[in-house]
């Protein structure tokens, strides 16, 4: 007997048993359609991430406080120890091989009139941040100056969620806002930066530096943002600011990091839950093998006469095998393909929502796997079949 017989003869069977086909390739379906909607999400979360870190710079460098991966203080608990003092210290050192911008950072609620923009995060900039952090981008207005950062004015400039919230269609600039119940004169608005691990990047104040620092009592710092001058010179400039900070700092203090570094530690983190998430994922699949199997066993005995009445008219034992084989990999091939199509588009719909991105690996991964299940789980129901003995199969009841 021919392939093309064999294959033929595991098709009409399938499909003389719809219900129980469907009910089998069900559990493949479910598996392949897991695997890669879950590895989209996460190749998606990693795209997102990137493109966000990316579009701040490719020269920039953080300073914040603490050990990454390590603590100190009680139970752990990391101390801030970083001043304004040491920014100012290593913007003098580093000179004109980079530029330097320290901030900080407090959660409050903005309002105007009887209109309220809650979880507000108000971050205490300097003047030349726009220099620094690239994808900070003005969309109407302007930015503090290094005269009004200096004297503590009261200005900000505003992120689009906080200019939704407060002033709806109506332009913001030139009114008074209420922060923390002191006034800040909005002079400029931010254009639109998304959210980031889920956080609302636009709903955000900017102001002076100084006047946050004294409003809400801050004396530390949350991060220094260094951008060198050159490409070439990222990794010198990161070494000399850890020299220059661990003058006065323990390394336990502070963490200087590149976006190399970061995009580093964020594709080991994403791999990681790739990994994780795939190999849940693929539990299913192995479900669905073992209902493959089953499935098939059942078809061997309902099949017993059948099977004893081609065996009398000169089918061979490989050809009983085969045929049952084929049919099991079948089944997990048809499934392989509807999994794969829910998941593209399962993918598509969350993508409204969510970045997601569907890598082609993952889709020749999972139906690859979803073939191995047919082979692996159709072996032991296509032997048995294979050893059937044909007088005692054609007395079968």
């Amino acid at each position: 007997m021919n392939i093309l017989e064999t294959i033929g003869l595991a098709i009409k069977a399938i499909i003389s048993n719809r219900l129980r086909s469907f009910l089998t390739v069900l559990g493949i379906v479910i598996g392949v359609t897991s695997v890669i909607l879950l590895v989209s999400l996460v190749t998606g979360l990693k795209t997102y991430i990137t493109g966000q870190i990316s579009g701040l710079g490719s020269n920039l460098i953080f300073v914040v406080p603490g050990k990454l991966g390590g603590g100190r203080g009680p139970g752990g608990v990391q101390v801030n120890r970083l001043t304004y003092q040491h920014a100012t210290e290593v913007k003098n050192k580093l000179g004109s091989e980079a530029e330097v911008s320290a901030a900080v950072q407090k959660i409050t609620q903005a309002k105007y009139l009887n209109l309220t923009s809650k979880d507000t995060s108000i971050f205490g900039m300097q003047s030349n941040v726009l220099k620094v952090i690239l994808a900070i981008k003005l969309d109407s207005g302007r930015f503090f100056n290094s005269s009004e950062a200096d004297a503590a004015k009261r200005v900000a400039v505003i992120g689009q969620t906080v200019k939704k919230n407060l002033f709806k269609d109506a332009s913001p600039l030139g009114k008074s806002i209420s922060v923390n119940n002191l006034k800040y004169v909005v002079i400029g608005v931010i254009a639109t930066r998304g959210s980031t691990f889920g956080v609302d990047q636009d709903n955000t104040i900017y102001a002076p530096l100084l006047t946050v620092s004294r409003q809400f009592g801050i004396d530390k710092l949350n991060t220094i943002y260094i951008s060198a001058a050159s490409n070439e010179s990222v990794k010198a400039v990161q070494d000399k600011t850890v020299a220059i900070l661990k003058k006065s700092l323990s390394e336990d203090d502070f963490t200087v990091q590149t976006q190399e570094q970061t995009l580093s530690t964020i594709s080991q983190i994403t791999g990681v839950l790739t990994a994780a998430l795939g190999g849940i994922a693929a539990i299913s699949l192995i479900v669905g093998g073992i209902g493959v199997m089953n499935i098939m066993l059942v078809s061997v005995t309902e099949r017993t006469r059948e099977i004893g009445l081609r065996k009398a008219l000169g089918a061979k034992p490989a050809d009983i095998r085969n045929q049952f084989l084929v049919e099991a990999v079948t089944l997990s091939s048809i499934g392989g393909v509807i999994g794969i199509i829910l998941g593209f588009l399962l993918s598509l719909v969350i993508g409204k929502f969510f970045t997601t991105s569907v890598p082609m690996w993952s889709v020749f991964l999972s139906f690859g796997f979803s073939m191995l299940v047919g082979v692996v789980f159709g072996v032991a129901p296509a032997i048995r079949a294979a050893r059937l003995n044909p007088i005692q199969a054609l007395r079968y009841e």
